[in-house]
């Protein structure tokens, strides 16, 4: 029918005049955990599927094998795939989220809903050594990003559903809904306010219903508490905390330089096959760290750990408990290198499920060590280690004590073990913090000052653009003008008070205002014997586009006491930002800010 409006526009008028704007959100943000809960479910299954295919006869006829070359094969795909089908750079989960909500206003490139949805099954089930927990994030926050956009949503609400999307992604992997809230609102620093905590909520409660829907009441770790705490073993929960916060050192540290290691060769082909290759290798000689590592957590809470360990070099040796802490051991330290390389050679995955492997083996691999030096009535559970454990160095590598312990208290039912839980938690962050002040996810941004913290401030800085309150409406004028030319084009033409001084180059080489000729720009005597470049003076600040970020420029206004700086960017000059006008545009998001 000619001139009828477009569904989605006849849609937008009849919601603006029926639905309020916070009963729209609550829909969306229900929609927005029932589509992370999807992207969960194709995720696993389709892994599952990738992992099925491939331990048919081939493990069992070509065991040691399957572990050198598969992995290869997966990383060489998914990276064939980035290349020839997503043509866009692929950045990890959590990391592309976050970067979204400080650098895009809350936006995701469309690919982003689909991309890990195709290449993190591949990674993950030709045993690279990652998690699925990321990409699944990363796929809910993309769909949410595109709702986003045909729905109109401002920038605040646009990072509700960001958080709306993480939340139902954890709450539909591990059936913690509560714990999946919590990772929310400490990893992408959102405010927990009754503005936020319901669509938070819906999310989850959607995304969980999702996952009994297609998955029943299986979960990832089926455990039940069956030791309780006792207060004597209160003194080694302490230590398993210390022990988890400088593991949760070595987990970062370790992961960087793995990943800067491999990062020297340019080529990715070439980095491909040596880290492809330098993976086969690692696995090869320690199969326990091929794919995630959930079957080696659960045999570890069940006490089988020698069966955990598998087919080794070592399995005549196996009799021997120091054999098996030593090889207990050798994962804590190999499980994030292997990780490492896995990224390094384009595979995508996330950390969430490495951190747990590694965190599990270090408590159960500490609770033997405490049972087995023969010091007479010290006998603490292994399988409260191993959880513990888990709490501990996801507390300290993702700085989020509140997720860690809701988490594990609630995909295994250990609320019994708050108190070591809280404890070890407590440490282990602690510890971090004191050496690395952001977590894995968050140390890229956090070091190029454009990470969103709970800091109100600092975030609202962050969220701010500084492209957008440079003003150019300012007559430009040379050093080599006489101080005629200059009254004549700029002064009586100008609205402004500041004049930028500029080479041929477009250079800026200094700065003069009406202050620095009043007394003298009338005196035509001097019109034609006076250049401007006898007359300006350097700024008493420069801001640069490319490295000042809004929190470098508020400093420069407040050190160098001026109301207008200069802007440069690639070299040249590209105009002046106010004291005034920045401040403003500081109120106007803060205000934005804690509507969210």
């Amino acid at each position: 029918m000619p001139g009828k409006k477009p569904l989605l526009h006849r849609f937008h008028a009849w919601r603006y005049k029926h639905i309020s704007k916070t009963t729209f959100v609550y829909l969306l943000s229900a929609m927005t955990g029932l589509l992370a809960g999807l992207g969960a479910v194709l995720i696993k299954n389709i892994t599952h599927v990738i992992q099925n295919l491939l331990e048919g006869g081939l493990v069992e006829n070509y065991r040691y094998g399957f572990y050198f070359l598969f992995p290869i094969i997966g990383l060489a795909i998914t990276v064939l795939i980035v290349k020839f089908v997503i043509r866009n750079p692929m950045s990890h989960g959590v990391p592309a989220t976050l970067r979204a909500i400080s650098k895009r206003k809350g936006l995701l490139r469309n690919y982003q809903a689909y991309a890990s949805l195709i290449t993190a099954p591949i990674t993950v089930g030709f045993g690279g050594s990652v998690g699925l927990e990321s990409p699944t994030v990363v796929t809910g926050a993309g769909m949410s990003s595109y709702l986003s956009r045909i729905f109109h949503m401002d920038q605040a609400h646009r990072t509700l559903l960001l958080g709306c999307a993480a939340a139902g992604a954890m709450s539909c992997i591990f059936k913690a809904p509560i714990a999946a809230i919590i990772f929310a609102v400490e990893v992408f620093s959102l405010d927990l306010t009754l503005l936020s905590l319901m669509p938070l909520l819906l999310a989850s409660l959607s995304a969980i219903l999702t996952s009994y829907f297609f998955f029943g009441s299986d979960t990832i770790l089926p455990f039940t508490l069956k030791d309780a705490f006792s207060i004597e073993d209160f003194p080694y929960y302490i230590i398993l905390g210390i022990v988890a916060g400088l593991v949760s050192v070595y987990f970062s540290k370790a992961y960087f330089q793995t990943q800067k290691f491999y990062t020297r060769w340019k080529s990715a082909t070439v980095r491909l096959l040596i880290a492809g290759g330098s993976l086969g290798v690692l696995l090869f000689f320690i199969p326990p760290l091929y794919g995630e590592g959930f079957d080696m957590i659960n045999q570890l809470l069940e006490g089988k750990a020698v069966p955990a360990l598998g087919s080794t070099f070592f399995n005549d040796y196996l009799d021997n408990i120091w054999v098996v802490i030593g090889l207990l051991a050798g994962l804590v330290f190999f499980k994030v290198i292997a990780a490492a390389i896995t990224f390094a050679g384009g595979g995508i995955g996330g950390i969430f499920a490495p951190v747990l492997f590694m965190g599990s083996v270090m408590g159960n691999c500490l609770a033997k060590v405490v049972n087995n030096l023969g010091i007479q009535g010290i006998h603490v559970s292994e399988s409260n280690f191993t959880l513990v454990g888990m709490t501990g160095l996801l507390a300290g590598v993702l700085h989020a004590p509140l997720t860690a312990i809701f988490l594990i208290a609630e995909i295994t039912g250990g609320y019994g073990l708050f108190i070591p839980l809280m404890t070890t938690a407590a440490l282990a962050y602690g510890i971090n913090r004191y050496f690395l002040p952001h977590s894995v996810y968050g140390m890229e941004l956090g070091l190029k000052g454009e990470l969103i913290t709970h800091d109100k401030d600092q975030a609202v800085l962050t969220l701010l653009n500084v492209e957008s309150v440079i003003e150019s409406n300012f007559i430009r004028v040379r050093p080599d003008m006489t101080l005629g030319e200059m009254v004549t084009n700029a002064v009586a033409k100008s609205a402004r008070n500041l004049f930028p001084v500029v080479n041929e180059e477009d250079e800026l080489v200094g700065v003069i205002t009406l202050d620095d000729i009043r007394e003298i720009m009338f005196d035509s005597s001097l019109y034609e014997t006076t250049e401007v470049r006898s007359l300006m003076h350097a700024a008493p600040e420069y801001i640069y586009l490319e490295s000042d970020s809004a929190k470098a420029v508020m400093r420069k206004f407040q050190e160098s006491g001026a109301w207008n700086l200069p802007v440069i960017k690639n070299g040249k000059y590209h105009g002046f930002i106010s004291k005034s006008k920045l401040l403003t545009a500081y109120r106007r998001m803060l205000v934005s800010f804690s509507r969210k």
